[in-house]
């Protein structure tokens, strides 16, 4: 979390709260877990986003039940399927099981999809939430096509936006401020993704919102709270780094 949150974090009353600089990006370069919620994959699967669910589980297991869209590769067999998996490394990957996945997720990383993710708590969290249950047997074929997120600015618009400018359009940082504060796209203005519900009065109402923040996550809440309130709007879904000066380098995800 940033050192804003930790802080809020802490007058709640949470002890021994730390904060994790480098951010989400930092942490997915080291090769650590990452872990998706039940909600995240609901959001997924609502909103028909580009991912491949796999099911890790054995197939008779797998034929019990299984997650909507999900493809079953058991965890035996995941060696031996690489070559069932996209070409596209960017492509996000989601593996759930009733065991620990652990293994998977390193399997999976090892051969460069950088967006793997575990879902928490396996099948079991997925039915606790009241996830959609599917019946029969799940499909072996991985098909992947990639589709933009609704309301995704491409990295080539953006970058035209933030060198050239445009009349008509503005770059919103969501960013917390003790982030922004270490440097900001030159002409862009700051609003934290928390507090942007209070702040919309501090936006134009004659300019599209282009959205921005580390790695996409808060920018994409950022658009769906001003897409809800009417604003036209758009959002970056890429890691972005932005040095003292304004300087900037996108990297896909």
């Amino acid at each position: 979390m940033s050192p804003e949150s930790a802080r809020r974090a802490e007058s709640l009353g949470y002890k021994n709260v730390k904060v994790f600089h480098d951010g989400l990006p930092a942490w997915k370069k080291g090769g650590h877990i990452i872990v998706s919620e039940a909600a995240s994959l609901k959001d997924l699967i609502e909103k028909d986003m580009s991912f491949v669910l796999i099911d890790l589980r054995d197939a008779k297991d797998a034929g019990n039940g299984f997650i909507q869209g999900a493809v079953s590769v058991p965890m035996k067999e995941l060696s031996a399927s690489k070559d069932k998996f996209p070409a596209d490394l960017s492509a996000p990957i989601v593996l759930y099981s009733d065991k620990n996945a652990e293994e998977a997720f390193k399997q999976v990383r090892s051969w460069g999809f950088k967006e793997t993710s575990i879902l928490n708590g396996g099948i079991d969290s997925w039915k606790k939430s009241g996830g959609k249950i599917s019946a029969g047997k799940p499909g072996t074929n991985i098909v992947y096509v990639f589709k933009p997120r609704p309301g995704e600015i491409s990295i080539e618009e953006f970058k035209t936006i933030a060198e050239k400018g445009a009349p008509d359009k503005l770059i919103l940082d969501v960013r917390e401020s003790d982030e922004a504060m270490h440097g900001i796209i030159t002409g862009a203005v700051n609003i934290p993704a928390d507090k942007l519900g209070e702040r919309l009065g501090e936006l134009p109402k004659d300019k599209e919102i282009i959205i921005h923040c580390v790695t996409g996550i808060r920018a994409e809440g950022a658009y769906d709270t001003l897409k809800a309130k009417g604003v036209k709007a758009r959002f970056l879904n890429a890691v972005i780094q932005i040095d003292k000066d304004g300087k900037y380098e996108i990297t896909k995800k």
